[in-house]
Order: C-alpha cells, then sequence, then structure tokens
C-alpha cells in the first residue's frame, strides 16, 4: 500500500525497501509508491540530494537494495484534485461498488507526460461523486489501465474498499481478461502460451523488452488463440495471465506477428483497404485502422461485496469491425475459429 503523503511542512518520509523491490532504480521505486509524482521529479529530487539512501545522497539511476533505509523529501505537490470534464462515457455497468466502462481508442486512462485533459480519469471525475483514491488523487477509481490506443472493458472501484479486493483479484490472477487484435502475418499454431521476461526498453523509455530473469524484469504469460486466418494476417484472441505494461503488444512482436499498426512494436503507422486488395485492379487507400488493432473484448471477475461472478463484453469499435469485414470481405479466411 502507497504511504500517504505528508503536508508541505517539507518534513522527510523514512521508508524501508522491502524485497521486492531489490534491484530497481531508485526513481522507478519512488514512482511506485507516490504515483501522484513523475519519474523526472523524482529524478530531480534525488539529484538535489532531496532523497537519501541509508543517511547519503546518491545518484537517481541507484539501484535498491533489500533493508535500504530511505529519507524522502517529496517534490512540490502536485495539484490536489484532477479538474472533472464533461466528456460522455459508454457505461456497460453501474452500482454502488463500481463501474465497467468501455472505453474508447485514443483516450488517455490518467493524467501523465503531460496530457492532463481528456482522461478518463477527469471524466469520471464529472460523473460520479464517489470514487476510491487508493492509486492517488490524480487516478481516482482506476484499478488497472488500458493503453491509450487500446479500446475495450475497463473496471473502476467506488471507494477504496472496493479498490482494495479488486485488485487483489488482478493480483492473484483470479480475473480472466480476453482481447481481440489483429496481427501480421499468419500464425502457424491454432493456439500456444508465450511465456518471457520483460522489462523496460533502457534506450526506448517509453517501450517496453523482452528480458533475461532477473533485475527489474518480470514474468510475462500470455496465451494466444487464433479465430481467423487471412494471407498476411491473423486475427487472434489473446488471454494475458499477467498484466505487464505493454505485454500484449511484446510478446506479439516476439513470435513474430505484431499488432497491425501498433506503432511502437513494428505494426506500422496504419492499415489501408489498399494492402488486402488483392484483385490487381483499382484499390481505393482510404484507412480501415490507424492505431493499434488490440480492443479488450471481455473481464470477467467476482463482485467484490456481493461475491457474484460477473462478465462483462465491450463490443468492437468501428475501425476494428471495419479491419476485419474488409478482411474477411477481400481475403476469404483459410480457417476460422469461433
Amino acid at each position: 500500500m502507497s504511504p500517504h503523503l505528508t503536508d508541505a511542512d517539507d518534513k522527510p518520509i523514512e521508508l524501508t525497501v522491502e524485497s521486492r523491490a531489490h534491484g530497481w532504480r531508485i526513481d522507478h521505486y519512488l514512482g511506485r509508491l507516490f504515483p501522484n509524482f513523475s519519474r523526472e521529479q523524482f529524478k530531480q529530487a534525488v539529484a538535489g540530494g532531496r532523497v537519501l539512501v541509508n543517511g547519503l545522497p546518491v545518484k537517481p539511476a541507484r539501484r535498491l537494495r533489500i533493508n535500504d533505509r530511505l529519507s524522502v523529501r517529496l517534490p512540490a505537490a502536485p495539484a490536489a484534485t484532477l479538474p472533472p470534464e464533461d466528456i460522455p462515457l459508454d457505461l456497460l455497468y453501474e452500482d454502488d461498488a463500481l463501474v465497467v466502462i468501455n472505453k474508447p481508442p485514443g483516450m488517455i486512462v490518467h493524467p501523465g507526460k503531460g496530457n492532463y485533459r481528456g482522461t478518463l480519469a477527469g471524466a469520471l471525475q464529472f460523473h460520479f461523486d464517489e470514487l476510491s483514491d487508493t492509486a492517488g488523487s490524480l487516478r481516482p477509481g482506476i484499478v488497472h489501465r488500458l493503453d491509450r490506443d487500446t479500446s475495450g472493458v475497463l473496471v473502476v472501484a467506488r471507494n477504496n474498499q472496493v479498490h482494495h479486493r479488486l485488485s487483489r483479484q488482478f493480483a492473484d490472477r483470479e480475473v480472466l481478461k480476453e482481447y481481440c487484435a489483429i496481427v501480421r502475418g499468419e500464425v502457424a499454431l491454432d493456439s500456444d502460451f508465450i511465456e518471457t521476461w520483460i522489462e523496460v526498453d533502457r534506450r526506448h523509455r517509453e517501450r517496453m523488452r523482452i528480458a533475461a530473469p532477473g533485475g527489474n524484469a518480470r514474468e510475462a504469460v500470455t496465451f494466444y488463440e487464433v479465430a481467423d486466418r487471412f494471407p498476411g494476417f491473423t486475427h487472434v484472441r489473446l488471454f494475458p495471465k499477467t498484466g505487464r505494461t505493454h505485454q500484449l503488444r511484446v510478446h506479439m512482436q516476439y513470435v513474430g506477428h505484431p499488432i497491425v499498426a501498433d506503432r511502437l512494436y513494428g505494426g506500422g503507422t496504419e492499415l489501408r483497404r489498399s494492402e488486402v486488395v488483392t484483385d490487381g485492379g483499382p484499390a481505393p487507400a482510404d484507412v480501415l485502422i490507424a492505431r493499434q488493432a488490440l480492443h479488450a473484448l471481455r473481464l470477467e471477475f467476482k463482485h467484490p461485496q456481493s461475491g457474484e461472478r460477473m462478465r462483462f463484453e465491450a463490443p468492437l469499435p468501428a475501425d476494428f469491425v471495419a479491419a476485419l469485414e474488409a478482411l474477411r470481405g477481400i481475403l476469404p479466411g483459410k480457417a476460422s475459429r469461433r
């Protein structure tokens, strides 16, 4: 559980590094503990001597060890609240404990890296009077997240008790998650497990990469199943067993089938109708999908109060449907699994 933020009296917060954080960079560790502050703010705080390890100043790249003692003076406090924004939400379900949203592609879940407007968090603040603040005031109700350009099902907690119970289900891998993706190339196997370790790419901090076990790398497991095959493309169902950042995108690139229009992981910038026309005639160059073709289709979990098993499904968005229809209409599938 994250420590509570102190008042602006500049009193240091004393921490002892637990075993799970052994080997983490200090700025990464503090960013995880205090999600209202950015890693860049903590880099500056460490460089400025506002963070001591075992009583001594260190560099931002310092790797932590178990039982290191930290004395932390937090950066200047960010805005205490997130401004509400009147942005329409597609609600799949709502009760006193939680809300289930169908997130559209292009919407950021919570503020970060200069993106403070147009977020799901801001929309939630407008539409709901009570939301959990377990993850910090800039992430009201946010139990888990989807990438900006990934669409689909997302659950939101309306109080802290519900938040903790849902988070525990995610941590214990009790939540069933199913995604749909269109990938480049023809996947050979009908189904398989992808099991790797993933860490932040040190050369490109916005990317993740496959890594050897140990250090900051974390285990990542995905089960996939082919839904439809087309010459040059495959429609797959993805079932992540872990919830690592960019996991599905990294895993599909790793097996040689990057997700269509995934700029970060080799999927190109878009899918045009001209790419799937094979009759040799003139082809319209209209864009079918211009963001990663990844959709969180289903989410299944136990209601944190009643214990009832609940399942929610978000319909495929228009661009995903357009891409599938073009592939099915112009390039008939060689195999289909429904």
